[in-house]
């Protein structure tokens, strides 16, 4: 088969991919333009002096700061370009990282799991058409991505914020997304399944941000074994330094190189990792929906449960150095942050903190209900269904599961920063009261919870739009004070009902509130999915 051959519908094939996230990119586009100029905002109003940014430059400077944000190169002139560089580069690049992840993983794994990929293939499509139309359309969302972004810093004409600079910011924050897109075209030749593809992608995004982390605290060389280390080793804005992108150039395309051998090697619909034989005999366990539903995704709620317990003892450790990093900013950190107004600032910090950390939490509670959309989309709802399983049950299961992970996820974050914030303030009550605090906001997941059910039981095509609660919820508390939104917008989110706890009292009344929302929701769900038919 001639090259031309193995290529033939490769633009077709990228014409459908557009019409097919014609909606999702432009989101990906907005929502992380939109944060990184909100951030510069943000931050010509909480340092207006040279002063209030050195300042910072100095609480910046401790060992959980270089950890979360960047290396310290960044602090030495730390002006409103050297702000966003060291702080927002490696926070953007990560989203732009699962962006190009899910975009790959969307067109290739999951389209060959669901069986329309052998169908496309039955025509006049090569081999490799798909491949190269899904690489085509990362790389160039990636690009695009950074152009927009360059072109928005650059015409705010902010201080320090030179032209050459955001180009450089745009496009290390695109070598980010196409690195990984690379990474993630070989990674599905490797993985039967889409959510095992999805996964160690992900995974691997992980470790990258961990080993620029661990490179920057010291050890230098770890940072450049990682694709967001490269990103921030140019240091845009500051020594402007394009060489680190030729690293990310020539990481892409070894692995683009690698992954076109490795799709010659398989059939289509199965991975070159073969998944290990089952147990001749299912357990008892999966007799029930509700067992079922907990096989599935068991997985997924291990991984996430760990997952919120480090993002909550990573946040934990910061919570003693509330004093030194945001006392410098007198009265402008009140305008940027409203409910940190009253109460100690540690513990408003901490209170933050525990927002962050409960938005993340509902992450895997919307996918554990959303499973089931996935079920019956892909057809196999049906032969389930035409056994003695009622449907009510059957969204019950998921449901339950879903309740109850929200609170395990809640635990596991709380428990997690009272570990690392009890250390960090030399207080033991720190434990129970970031504990009971994460607890605390369960019942706004379950309101997102309920969301999800309430549009999958009347409106199962539009169950997607369940997770604009959380990017609400995200908005609000990023650039809700920076933008001045008023009280009433605020309250929209469930999140914005929860008492700040430890920095203010428990109240149960907005607890109750919200559980008996969630609960109407949800049962005007179940009856809407017991009346309507199952579609595939």
């Amino acid at each position: 088969m001639t090259k031309q051959q193995t290529l033939s519908g490769t633009w077709t094939l990228l014409r459908f991919m557009l019409r097919r996230d014609r909606i999702q990119i432009p989101v990906w586009f907005f929502s992380i333009t939109l944060t990184i100029l909100a951030t510069l905002i943000s931050f010509e109003e909480l340092y207006p002096s040279e002063m209030d940014r050195q300042a910072i430059a100095g609480t910046m400077a401790t060992p959980a700061s270089i950890a979360l944000t960047g290396p310290k190169l960044y602090l030495e002139d730390y002006h409103f370009g050297s702000m966003m560089s060291h702080q927002m580069l490696s926070m953007v690049g990560i989203a732009v990282a699962l962006m190009s992840i899910f975009l790959i993983v969307r067109h290739t794994r999951k389209e060959e799991e669901t069986g329309r990929s052998e169908l496309v293939r039955a025509s006049v499509v090569g081999r490799h058409a798909n491949a190269t139309a899904v690489l085509i359309f990362a790389i160039g969302a990636n690009l695009l991505l950074g152009l927009i972004v360059a072109v928005g810093l650059g015409v705010t004409g902010v201080e320090s914020i030179t032209w050459e600079g955001s180009f450089l910011f745009g496009t290390a924050m695109a070598s980010i997304g196409i690195s990984f897109s690379g990474l993630t075209i070989v990674i599905v030749q490797l993985m039967e399944h889409s959510r095992a593809a999805s996964g160690l992608s992900s995974g691997i995004l992980a470790i990258a941000f961990s080993l620029r982390a661990v490179g920057d605290l010291g050890n230098e060389a770890l940072s450049w074994i990682s694709p967001i280390g490269w990103a921030q080793q140019t240091e845009a804005f500051l020594g402007n330094d394009w060489t680190p992108l030729l690293l990310s150039l020539f990481f892409t395309i070894v692995l683009i190189v690698i992954a076109y051998p490795l799709s010659n090697m398989r059939d289509v619909g199965a991975g070159l990792v073969r998944p290990r034989p089952g147990r001749e005999d299912a357990p008892k366990s999966l007799s029930s929906p509700l067992g079922l539903a907990f096989r599935l995704q068991r997985t997924n709620l291990f991984i996430w449960s760990f997952a919120l317990l480090l993002f909550g003892m990573s946040y934990g450790a910061f919570i003693g150095e509330a004093e030194e990093m945001f006392g410098a900013l007198g009265d402008s950190l009140e305008g940027m942050l409203p409910e940190m107004s009253s109460g100690v600032l540690a513990d408003s910090v901490a209170a933050m903190f525990m927002t962050v950390s409960a938005m993340f939490a509902s992450i895997p509670a919307l996918q554990s209900i959303l499973r089931l959309r996935s079920e019956e989309k892909a057809g196999r709802l049906d032969s389930l269904l035409s056994t003695p399983v009622a449907r009510k049950r059957l969204l019950a299961s998921y449901l339950l599961i879903a309740l109850s992970s929200s609170v395990v996820f809640l635990f596991m974050a709380g428990f997690g920063m009272g570990i690392t914030g009890t250390q960090s303030m030399g207080d033991i009550s720190y434990l129970p009261a970031l504990t009971f605090a994460g607890l605390a906001f369960a019942p706004a997941l379950w309101v997102a919870i309920g969301l999800a059910v309430f549009l999958y039981g009347l409106f199962p095509r539009k169950a997607g739009f369940s997770w604009a609660i959380v990017v609400y919820a995200f908005f609000v508390l990023y650039l809700g004070g920076a933008l001045q939104l008023p009280e009433w917008l605020t309250e929209l989110s469930p999140f914005g009902h929860i008492p700040s706890m430890p920095a203010q009292d428990f109240e149960l009344v907005p607890l109750l509130a919200l559980t008996g929302v969630a609960l109407v929701l949800v049962v005007i769900g179940f009856i809407g999915y017991g009346r309507r038919d199952i579609t595939n």
